[in-house]
């Protein structure tokens, strides 16, 4: 099967040109020059945001929101900012509804814990899908496990898309709420959001998308999508580690109670009692990653001058230029051939173990992903316990792709 047409009208970028935006693109591994494609993982980050972050350290290095001096007042525009960057990312009108986490592992563990914890009980039902990163599936397990709501699971079909009739009937009335990857890590597979928003409205659930691996190749509106909460990770989309976003309807976040507490978060502490600030701060006690939240705006800055559209037109293009390369080689075996795929290769070798073929082909320069990719449940549906995963990003090129296949034809020839 094809890869996902590339965007109408959407012009390809200068790859060569972005290329020398990324410092750490330009080295040597074993001696020979890197090809990154571990992007599914941690995309490399462009030089706009580690000057941004150094910038931050140099000249602004102080705390938000607590301060009267002059490095406090600039630290705290530049961090306040950063929510109108990620409004304008995620194409929405109110800022406030934009939530500063750890990433998405954290920004669904506060959903869990919060919406879950207070919006649960016995008889309620959270349907997840067979395809989940477990950052999406043991939060969720551990909530049902405390509240007494059962879990189910849409199964994956064989070629790595989510079986739809069964998800008609898992979506049933007791279904409060219906949380999934928007693509997946492990497979590459997007989902159907409409589909699966629609199944949930028509029962009255509350929906919850994982965007760690959408926003990092695909515009995302979110208003179109019409979703509850939606999340995604700095390090994803060529950002810092260890920041993240969520995003959640107004009156679902000023509903929901505090998830960690603490210093920032409160707005009158008593002795015995304290009272707490509305959403989006309710929700971020403590001193936050300040670098991180700024250099995460830097980075979507750097993604929206590029343009989405054309993001994933380039991607898509070279995927479809990478896919059937690599599925001629004789005992690759591809894991997940969904229609619409991002950018994804998930592939064994008949004769080896993935973690084998990742070893070798690092010694010829080449990075992948090998293991379970926090993604167990897709290991178990396809009787493995681990694959290889080649993940591409806007700044790889043919010749990149063309390398990793003729250094994989050697490390099969090995074995």
């Amino acid at each position: 099967m094809s890869a996902v047409p590339a965007p109408a009208g959407a012009d390809l970028l200068d790859v060569a040109r972005i290329r020398q935006d990324f410092p750490g693109l330009h080295q040597e591994v074993h001696g020979k020059p890197l090809v990154y494609l571990d992007n599914a993982a941690t995309a490399q980050v462009p030089q706009a945001v580690i000057d941004t972050i150094v910038g931050f350290h140099t000249r602004d290095r102080a705390n938000v929101h607590r301060g009267v001096h002059e490095l406090s007042q600039r630290a705290t525009a530049k961090y306040d900012a950063v929510r109108h960057t990620v409004a304008r990312f995620l194409g929405l009108p109110d800022p406030h509804e934009i939530v500063y986490t750890a990433g998405t592992t954290d920004s669904l563990n506060l959903v869990a814990a919060s919406w879950g914890e207070a919006n649960l009980g016995p008889g309620d039902v959270v349907v997840v899908t067979e395809m989940e990163h477990h950052a999406n599936l043991v939060p969720w397990q551990r909530v049902c496990a405390r509240t007494g709501a059962t879990l189910r699971a849409i199964p994956i079909t064989d070629a790595g898309e989510l079986d739809l009739d069964a998800a008609r009937a898992l979506i049933d009335g007791r279904v409060k709420l219906l949380s999934f990857v928007h693509v997946s890590n492990a497979l590459g597979t997007i989902n159907p959001v409409a589909e699966l928003v629609a199944m949930a409205r028509e029962v009255g659930a509350l929906v919850c998308l994982d965007g760690a691996q959408a926003t990092p190749h695909q515009l995302v509106d979110l208003p179109s999508l019409d979703v509850d909460f939606y999340a995604f990770s700095g390090h994803k989309v060529c950002g810092p580690t260890g920041v993240g976003i969520l995003w959640g309807r107004k009156a679902l976040l000023d509903a929901m109670p505090p998830y960690r507490s603490g210093g920032d978060m409160i707005e009158r502490v008593g002795l015995y009692e304290s009272t707490y600030q509305p959403a989006p701060l309710r929700f971020e006690a403590g001193t936050p990653n300040i670098a991180g939240v700024i250099g995460l705006g830097a980075a979507l800055d750097y993604l929206m001058a590029l343009g989405m559209d054309r993001v994933e037109a380039t991607e898509q293009a070279l995927f479809a230029y990478a896919r059937p390369r690599l599925d001629a080689i004789d005992r690759v075996i591809p894991i997940g051939t969904a229609a619409h795929k991002a950018a994804v290769y998930g592939f064994t070798v008949k004769g080896a173990h993935p973690t084998d073929i990742g070893m070798l082909l690092d010694t010829h320069g080449i990075a992948i992903r090998t293991g379970h990719h926090c993604a167990q449940p897709v290991m178990d549906r396809y009787g493995l316990s681990a694959t290889a995963r080649a993940s591409f990003a806007f700044y790889n090129t043919r010749d990149e792709v063309d390398r990793l296949a003729d250094a994989l034809e050697r490390v099969i020839a090995y074995f």
